[in-house]
């Protein structure tokens, strides 16, 4: 067993605070990152689709089965889905802070790579253990110095209890020198958290979803993952989210989800159109400042 821990903080800590404990532990869990009002009107928003789904898997390959778990439901394009999401979450000046300091040698450049709602049910076993980071080999074979290419906030809207099925961490394991090592159960610890605190990891840290060993008891969580603009998101979200529902966004939500340039000009840019900004060649709009977002239940 490990006698590790993963710290907890105050989202009134700060950006820079929140950053080095990251690095220092692997991850971070931030007390309060989503508002009650937020967690109600989030849930809210996406009980209906939840409800239409099933559990398990639409992969067709055995081990994606395994992996994605057959008691469990996930939820993606909740851009679409929630008001809450695309107009409160995508906006929030902490997330924002954080991920610029992360990726500030690359140009504080970045974009959601994905963001899913799971739900643990009763008798799903426990999720092989991973790091994030491992569906792009290379930076596992560049180890512990390697730029981070994802950090996954994972954020409960309903308690995480070592029972329901809390997200297990290996602590530290940001820091192995061998990344093809994944470690082992024995040596997690359960994130266990209340509803709207959030769990922040760097896709170098080995974990996995819990066991859920309770007989009626739900764990629901909302996973969303941001990585360097160079690598390939696992949404196609262009494709997903349509062009009315962008436009209600503002230009830096617009980014995450790709209907916006990722690189300036000025650098040498990337996903643009003749040389220029997408969003030009798109003759799209937007609104420009958060305050300006059509406000919701949980706005604040």
């Amino acid at each position: 067993m490990t006698d590790a821990t993963i710290p907890r903080v105050k989202p009134s800590v700060g950006a820079v605070k929140i950053h080095e404990l990251m690095l220092e532990y692997g991850g971070v869990i931030i007390e309060g990152f989503l508002s009650p009002a937020e967690v109600t009107e989030l849930n809210s928003d996406i009980d209906a689709p939840f409800e239409a789904i099933q559990q398990g898997s639409l992969s067709d390959v055995q081990a994606l089965k395994e992996f994605h778990g057959n008691q469990t439901k996930r939820l993606t394009n909740l851009v679409t889905y929630s008001k809450l999401f695309r107009h409160n979450i995508l906006n929030k000046g902490l997330l924002h802070s954080i991920l610029e300091i992360v990726y500030a040698q690359d140009n504080c450049s970045y974009w959601m790579s994905a963001a899913q709602a799971i739900e643990i049910h009763p008798g799903n076993k426990a999720q092989r253990l991973h790091r994030d980071q491992s569906q792009f080999r290379v930076f596992n074979l560049l180890g512990p110095e390697a730029p981070e290419a994802v950090v996954n906030f994972l954020i409960a809207l309903t308690p995480f209890t070592e029972i329901n099925g809390a997200t297990r961490v290996i602590p530290k394991s940001n820091k192995w020198t061998d990344f093809t090592d994944m470690g082992c159960p024995e040596n997690t610890i359960p994130a266990e958290m209340n509803r709207g605190d959030a769990l922040l990891i760097t896709g170098k840290t080995v974990h996995g979803g819990g066991a859920n060993r309770t007989n009626d008891e739900k764990r629901r969580g909302l996973a969303f993952t941001f990585s360097l603009s160079y690598l390939t998101p696992e949404e196609a979200y262009p494709f997903q989210i349509s062009r009315d529902v962008a436009n209600t966004m503002t230009k830096k939500a617009q980014r995450l989800i790709g209907y916006r340039s990722q690189y300036p000009a000025s650098s040498g840019g990337l996903w643009q159109c003749d040389y220029a900004e997408l969003a030009d060649f798109l003759h799209l709009d937007s609104v420009d400042e958060p305050s300006q977002v059509p406000k919701t239940n949980g706005y604040h």
